[in-house]
């Protein structure tokens, strides 16, 4: 599976915004069928950062993953080039 087939789209709401802010973490609608595995490495790839943990979440048709970045990388970086901001 390629790397943007992982990643569906940002999860925007203002929770998410403020664990950007506060704990660096990005939250992604992410392909039902990926692991987390696969979206680790989807995130390393395609914005250039290490990624610390990933958790997912399975609600109905959508999976959540929530992906903290290693502190030495800046989420609301990753967020901007998203188009979250």
């Amino acid at each position: 599976m390629e790397d943007w087939d992982v990643i569906k789209h940002p999860h925007l709401t203002e929770k998410s915004m403020d664990m950007v802010d506060r704990e660096n973490k990005l939250t992604l609608v992410v392909d039902d069928r990926s692991n987390k595995d696969e979206i680790q490495d989807a995130v390393e790839g395609l914005f250039d950062v290490s990624v610390d943990k990933v958790n997912t979440l399975n609600r109905g048709n959508d999976k959540k993953a929530y992906v903290k970045l290693a502190p030495e990388h800046d989420a609301m970086d990753v967020a901007t080039r998203l188009g979250m901001l």
